[in-house]
């Protein structure tokens, strides 16, 4: 039997080669229900563990970044996003002498609650919901996979950093500026960062890929500042935030990074995900989404109250992939 002393030698390790306002895993703040410690893993490298073999974190493969049913085998997926958020910020996580493991559980789990199609999938159940006074963010639902609906609802049990980590890693359009409801270590604060680092440079890559822009059209002053490439892009944004954050009084960028950086936000939303092909699609499956709750909610003969039906109907939604949601639509005569 193998006693605990090897997960008693990396938190110790922890102690030694971390910087002090790194989270250590000795000083977690524990999971919902207490568990007896792995003798290998410590806390976060359990959850980390824990998060790669979930259902959730398998469906993710199927469904779209931003581009829904993509011909081309090489465009991005929520499970491929993951993981350029995982290597982002894990990179930044090292270079900064902060808690890699417990970065690297929350990268991995923070986009667990998307839903199929996208943001137009969340949008499309959000908007049904708010018809009955209810609400559906990818980020809370991302925290209600992990502690209810895994495991046949007895949830992952992770522990109280990651969690917050992955409820609080979303900005939506939001600047960078923005230090409303930020996690509170700044592990999470590197996720948070790093998820908008990777999903604006790889979206690029794909929109070149499918046609939608060319590099030419990204306005020089951005292409001067941050390169031509994906690498140089990244790379530039990756050392301004190890840079800037050095003091590690938080995890920042520096003023003309962030000016930078939401000029190319903004020309993303005008030319990629508000482009007209990409809005046509979003547009057609928010509103299948809205008949597959309108047939679900006829098919419940029982007598449970509107809410719980909804509230389950929305959770069985957001769990599909792109291709359960197409086959249930063209099962049903909707598609």
């Amino acid at each position: 039997m193998i006693n605990d002393d090897i997960r008693k030698k990396t938190e110790e390790n922890e102690k030694l080669i971390l910087a002090p306002q790194a989270q250590l895993v000795i000083n977690t703040g524990g999971r919902l229900r207490p568990e007896e410690p792995c003798p290998i893993r410590t806390d976060y490298q359990r959850d980390r563990d824990r998060i790669i073999h979930s259902k959730a974190f398998r469906r993710l493969k199927h469904k779209a970044q931003v581009f829904i049913s993509p011909e081309n085998d090489h465009f991005r997926t929520r499970l491929t996003h993951s993981l350029e958020v995982f290597q982002v910020s894990t990179t930044i996580a090292r270079a900064l002498r902060l808690n890699e493991d417990l970065v690297g559980a929350i990268a991995l789990g923070h986009d667990l609650g998307h839903t199929p199609f996208g943001h137009a999938g969340e949008s499309a159940i959000n908007d049904y919901l708010k018809k009955y006074g209810m609400s559906f963010s990818h980020a809370k639902h991302s925290l209600k996979i992990v502690d209810v609906l895994e495991k046949d609802g007895a949830g992952l049990n992770l522990t109280a950093e990651v969690r917050d980590g992955i409820v609080k890693h979303s900005k939506g359009k939001g600047d960078l500026h923005n230090n409303e409801d930020i996690p509170l270590t700044l592990e999470g604060q590197i996720v948070r960062v790093a998820d908008r680092v990777a999903y604006l440079n790889h979206d690029i890559d794909d929109a070149i890929s499918a046609g939608i822009i060319t590099l030419e059209d990204i306005p020089s002053d951005i292409t001067h500042r941050l390169g031509n490439t994906t690498s140089e892009r990244i790379n530039s944004m990756v050392y301004n935030i190890i840079e800037s954050s050095s003091d590690l009084d938080s995890i920042k960028l520096s003023e003309d990074m962030i000016e930078v950086l939401n000029a190319l936000k903004d020309f993303m939303f005008e030319r990629v995900y508000f482009s007209k092909k990409k809005l046509f699609l979003e547009k057609l499956y928010k509103e299948k989404i809205g008949n597959l709750f309108d047939y679900y909610l006829i098919e419940d003969n029982s007598e449970r109250p509107l809410k719980d039906k909804l509230i389950d109907i929305a959770d069985h939604i957001s769990s599909m992939t792109d291709n359960y949601a197409q086959n249930e639509m063209r099962r049903i005569g909707i598609l």
